[in-house]
């Protein structure tokens, strides 16, 4: 039985997300069991199957929870970026914001990256996560294009912005701390001041 008023009223299948959440950014998830998910979710374990087709079907779901989460942190930042190049550090503010979160055991680097070197090559959540990543370039070249009419060169300097945003991501990820983030972000700065 929960005691807590506030987990109590979550259905199983948010509670069983919540746990997935924890669990597979915590310990990863080849690691994370069926039986650990159910036990902190604070269920039985055929409510996981009453909400998911399987493990892997969980794993999906986390997927884009985490890819959802992360827009939301952008399109939060997104309200205070008025000119493109604001719009441009929004990305990495973002990422930041990521970073900063109070995770149970601390920052181990982008969620999403994290799974898919767990997941085998051909698995579907590879493409989630490509998709995320691809996506998130795209908003850099959106942002460009506000600045930069050549459109070989809004690609090229999306596509760098992006691979300083993922080794920032994964610096963050080692030292535990959003401050990489914000070299990074100091880097852009100082590239974006020639546009």
């Amino acid at each position: 039985m929960i005691n807590d008023p506030e987990i109590a009223s979550k259905t199983a299948r948010e509670r069983l997300l919540e746990a997935a959440q924890v669990l597979f950014y915590n310990d990863g998830i080849a690691a994370t069991g069926i039986d650990a998910i159910t036990r902190r979710a604070g269920v039985a374990k055929q409510s996981l199957y009453n909400n998911f087709t399987s493990k892997a079907d969980l794993v999906a779901t986390y997927l884009e929870v985490r890819h959802e989460e992360w827009l939301s942190l952008y399109k939060k930042r997104l309200e205070n970026a008025d000119k493109p190049k604001e719009k441009i550090l929004a990305v990495f503010e973002a990422y930041e914001d990521h970073a900063e979160f109070a995770y149970e055991r601390g920052f181990r680097g982008c969620g999403l990256l994290n799974a898919a070197a767990e997941l085998s090559a051909d698995d579907p959540g590879r493409a989630t996560v490509r998709r995320h990543k691809e996506q998130i370039e795209g908003f850099l070249a959106n942002h460009l294009r506000e600045l930069i009419a050549n459109d070989m060169q809004v690609n090229s300097l999306a596509r760098h912005l992006s691979f300083i945003l993922e080794g920032a991501i994964t610096r963050s990820g080692l030292e535990g701390s959003g401050r990489q983030m914000r070299e990074a972000k100091d880097l852009v700065v100082t590239m974006l001041k020639t546009l």
